[in-house]
């Protein structure tokens, strides 16, 4: 089957197996903590050039389209295991739910104690994901995508900062840390290069023009 027929399937199959992947790897004494290492500037250069650019149409949109968050491993739910994968010394009871630990948030380089002021971000926002394709896919498909830790697709920050940056893509919002711009980006493109997402045509100068100061 060619690649890009493959990647455009979004094998429901495939995403089971990324996700039982994960639930070995929350157990695993060498996890790494935060977010995935996206691919390097050359290669989002590459994947947005092969983006399709289309008008972006919300269009039926509802959260609850995307379900979050689902089980992992044993009681740990996705919220559960990127607070693990992402904090220090943290700390879970019986239930999985973090009791301690701290949590750096690489948007504003913040530190928190707290896990209530920390939120997963889904780095491609789900309204945005929904604008740029998945309205077309099913709900089995969505889930995947709006649980999916294998790609750099989420990621523990400061609560505030997640709710200021709410659906924006690329052109309208960046996190403030420059020094996290070039990974932030990466992975933008990636994920959307991934999931066969499209670009608006303000998305794509945004990202065509932080990825060339990487």
């Amino acid at each position: 089957m060619p690649k890009i027929y493959a990647r455009r399937r979004l094998s429901i199959l495939a995403g089971l197996t990324a996700l039982t992947a994960s639930a070995a790897l929350f157990n695993s004494p060498n996890a790494s903590a935060a977010l995935p290492t996206p691919v390097s500037a050359a290669t989002a250069r590459s994947y947005l050039s092969q983006l399709a650019v289309a008008t972006e149409n919300r269009t039926g949109y509802q959260r609850s389209l995307f379900p979050t968050w689902i089980t992992i491993s044993g009681t740990c739910n996705t919220r559960e295991w990127i607070l693990k994968r992402d904090g220090s010394n943290v700390v879970t009871n019986s239930a999985c739910t973090a009791t301690s630990g701290s949590w750096y948030s690489p948007y504003d380089g913040a530190t928190w104690t707290s896990p209530s002021d920390v939120d997963i971000d889904h780095l491609v926002p789900l309204a945005e994901a929904w604008d740029s394709g998945a309205s077309k896919w099913t709900t089995a498909q969505r889930q995947a995508f709006a649980n999916d830790v294998t790609r750099p697709q989420l990621l523990a920050v400061t609560d505030n900062v997640n709710q200021a940056k709410g659906d924006q893509d690329p052109a309208t919002w960046v996190p403030s840390r420059t020094a996290y711009l070039c990974t932030y980006v990466r992975a933008w493109v990636q994920v959307k290069y991934y999931y066969d997402l499209s670009v608006d045509s303000a998305e794509k100068t945004a990202l065509t023009n932080d990825l060339a100061g990487c």
